[in-house]
């Protein structure tokens, strides 16, 4: 007797409309592929940063499809479903299909940023039988650049830089194919119909052949000479790691005196990582960040045996690392066979060049020679830098790889804002709805160019993402070039103090915490009661911040100028204490009449400016060329941990709880300790301030979440010993790690706290 044939399950119709990172990451041609195995009809096409999907077949295979939507998606993809519904069925077609971009909802914008050159596209780079051999521009849906070609959304060729390059036959199929991992790929290339490089050298004749270019440019190299190298978000100047002469001609011509370098390494051994070995000591953390899709830049420790030359990170112990992660780099390190500097090609802390013309013409007088190419940048993006702290790889500088980064709001937002950022290590930030998005790495606001790519990305991430913002959120200091921006604007603006964004990054990042005491230790900014905060201990949450303990204040013989000349801030230190600085190199006899009568001589609380004091009396740095060049030579000087000297902590006259630093002096100016011993001393010392004044507020007001934001806590040795001795009394320790604890988030931290204040 047969068998019953078995039941057939019924069919059904349903919609799905998915959000998060869905474009530009081979979303459309992934959902294809599924519906060809579920054997389902319908369609999928983009809106303006979502992604919808009709699709009709079996109940069973609806099921599978929807759970893969997610469970299988691209690597790079970070999609959720937003809504399903059940349709009524159609029947009108029994195939599945990639319907044209529509224009939708332009909130729900997500903008991908640049990528890495994935693992298949750099096999058929390195494959003689490939089409693509050796090609610069290669890419696919899962690699290459993103947010710097974009002009506008939807993420279509036509919206992109890469508009002008028409595609040939060969390309044109594998686009047009949704069974091909070049499906769609907006920035599609190859050497028939893409983007060429030409090397340009002073009175040679150019090479606008791309293989002879690269050929010249490498012989440049091995000749050592400067090459500026055009990159997806900007220039580098290139040279031998290994060459004194090469790098210091870079740092002379620069001028980057002291500043250290980043070295791009060569990929090898099996995990990639063994260039990196030969010159430095990485554990797993770095290991894992010098491996993420970012390809950031990472600070990593040399080893003795480093045969880099000794000017790359003068008086530093670490070397920023980074593995190439475009096409063009993995061409020119596999051909030079040895690591290369890749420094940003700018001009004063401003941001990296983009234009061929404009590079030539202001890095003249430091590169050698030139290697373009003739695909534009539409907008700058610096390398991200990172450095483990604490055991996890933390953000020192957002950039290509890491932005424009998208984080959630922890309230949703009746008007779009825009934040204004610092006014060095500056960002913005745009947030509406329940989102905020902080844009990569602008710079120092300091020269025409920056705050004319400051202008461009404020613009560019407003028609980008379809969102005008309402109103402008800037530092309370009213002499900061964006603030002053952000008053000629016809928008209503709110002033945020420096230090209470600060605390709100962490408060943003962690809002499950309700109740804070955070340390924002910087450099210095413009404190509530008019002088330079910088050391101080802020109890609350965002709207609602109270300063509870700070460190002893001091004034700064000559203002501004102390930032760059820690030998001030070195006399303020042995002037407000009467010890004499013997060592002293300047004359001061005016100075310090000026500073008596506190004349330019504002005061200071800053955390930041005692610890230039102290590298400027252990003869670190009496001038510096870059901004926290003192405190980075301090921590790389220091020493094993030592026995802290137990610093007087008690209330000034406020009624706030101050911490006394004159006990450290005369270990400071102590030369019959090295100088090591004196750092590691310096180091403890203001670890076990971090914790007396968290014990002391803790019993005051029952505070338990303790964070540490403000550029003082790149500081590793700090940091660490911070962490250690708090979480060994009892107190959870956060420190920021998807921003930054520096000025670079500081846009962050002004959204975070200017709508809390608005909704108070």
């Amino acid at each position: 007797m047969s068998s019953p044939p078995p039941f057939a399950p019924s069919r059904q119709s349903r919609r799905w409309l998915l959000g998060g990172r869905v474009q530009g990451v081979g979303f459309r041609p992934f959902v294809y592929r599924l519906a060809q195995r579920y054997n389902l009809s319908g369609w999928v096409r983009n809106l303006s940063g979502r992604v919808e999907i009709v699709a009709e077949g079996h109940s069973a295979g609806l099921e599978r499809f929807a759970h893969a939507l997610l469970s299988e998606a691209p690597p790079l993809a970070k999609a959720e479903i937003l809504s399903c519904e059940h349709l009524a069925l159609t029947q009108d077609s029994a195939t599945f299909r990639i319907l044209p971009s529509l224009t939708g909802a332009a909130d729900s914008i997500h903008l991908p940023p640049d990528y890495f050159l994935c693992a298949d596209c750099l096999a058929e780079l390195q494959d003689p039988a490939d089409r693509r051999y050796r090609y610069p521009f290669i890419n696919c849906t899962q690699c290459g650049p993103r947010y710097t070609v974009i002009h506008a959304l939807p993420y279509d060729r036509v919206n992109t830089t890469l508009a002008a390059f028409t595609l040939c036959a060969e390309c044109r199929k594998e686009y047009d194919n949704p069974r091909d991992r070049r499906f769609h790929a907006e920035p599609l290339a190859c050497p028939a119909c893409g983007p060429q490089l030409s090397f340009h050298a002073p009175s040679e004749t150019p090479v606008d052949e791309t293989p002879a270019a690269l050929a010249a440019c490498v012989a440049a190299l091995r000749e050592g000479r400067i090459v500026a190298v055009k990159g997806i978000g900007g220039y580098h100047l290139m040279c031998d790691a290994r060459s004194d002469s090469a790098v210091q001609r870079l740092r002379a011509s620069k001028p980057r005196p002291h500043k250290p370098l980043a070295v791009m390494f060569p990929l090898g051994g099996e995990d990639g990582l063994d260039g990196v070995r030969n010159h430095a000591r990485i554990g797993a953390a770095e290991s894992q960040a010098l491996l993420d899709q970012a390809r950031p830049i990472v600070l990593v420790k040399k080893h003795s045996q480093s045969g880099l030359s000794r000017y790359i990170a003068p008086g530093l112990n670490e070397t920023g690392a980074l593995l190439p992660y475009s096409p063009l780099h993995h061409i020119l390190l596999e051909d030079f066979g040895a690591p290369l500097v890749a420094t940003s090609a700018n001009v004063s802390g401003e941001p990296v060049l983009t234009d061929n013309g404009e590079a030539q013409a202001r890095l003249a007088h430091v590169a050698d020679t030139f290697l373009h190419h003739n695909r534009p940048i539409a907008r700058p993006a610096d390398d991200a830098v990172v450095r483990v702290i604490a055991g996890k790889p933390r953000v020192l500088r957002p950039g290509r790889g890491l932005a424009p980064l998208e984080l959630p709001l922890p309230f949703t937002l009746p008007h779009p804002i825009l934040a204004c950022g610092a006014h060095i290590k500056n960002t913005v930030a745009l947030a509406w709805n329940d989102r905020v998005v902080i844009s990569p790495h602008i710079g120092d606001l300091g020269s025409a160019r920056s705050l004319d790519v400051f202008e461009q990305v404020i613009a560019d991430l407003q028609a980008l993402y379809g969102i005008r913002a309402e109103i402008l959120i800037c530092d309370a200091h009213p002499g900061y070039a964006n603030t002053r921006w952000a008053k000629r604007t016809n928008l209503p603006v709110i002033p945020v103090w420096h230090h209470h964004a600060h605390a709100s990054v962490l408060a943003g990042e962690f809002p499950e915490v309700e109740n804070w005491l955070l340390f924002t230790w910087d450099g210095a900014g413009l404190g509530e009661d008019g002088t330079l905060w910088g050391g101080e201990a802020l109890l609350g949450a965002p709207g609602n911040w109270r300063r509870a303990a700070t460190l002893r204040p001091f004034h700064l013989p000559g203002g501004d100028k102390a930032a760059r000349e820690p030998w001030r801030s070195a006399l303020a230190l042995c002037w407000e204490t009467g010890y004499t600085w013997r060592a002293c190199p300047e004359d001061t006899a005016l100075l310090q009449h000026a500073w008596q009568r506190r004349i330019n001589s504002p005061q200071t609380s800053a955390a930041g400016r005692l610890f230039d004091g102290a590298a400027a009396l252990l003869g670190l740095a009496i001038e510096t060329s870059f901004e926290g060049q003192g405190p980075m030579y301090l921590e790389a000087i220091s020493g094993e941990i030592a026995q802290p000297v137990t610093l007087p902590l008690q209330r000034n006259a406020r009624g706030i709880w101050q911490t006394d630093w004159a006990p450290l002096m005369p270990y400071l100016l102590d030369d019959t300790l090295s100088a090591s011993q004196r750092s590691a001393i310096f180091h403890a010392s203001l670890a076990q301030t971090l914790l007396q004044q968290a014990r002391v507020l803790r019993g005051e007001h029952d505070i338990n979440h303790v964070g540490l934001s403000g550029g003082v806590f790149q500081n590793r040795m700090l940091t660490e010993q911070a962490m250690a001795l708090l979480q060994n009394d009892g107190f959870e320790v956060h420190l920021p790690q998807r921003v930054p604890c520096n000025d670079g988030s500081i846009s962050y931290g002004q959204i975070i706290e200017a709508c809390a204040r608005l909704n108070n």
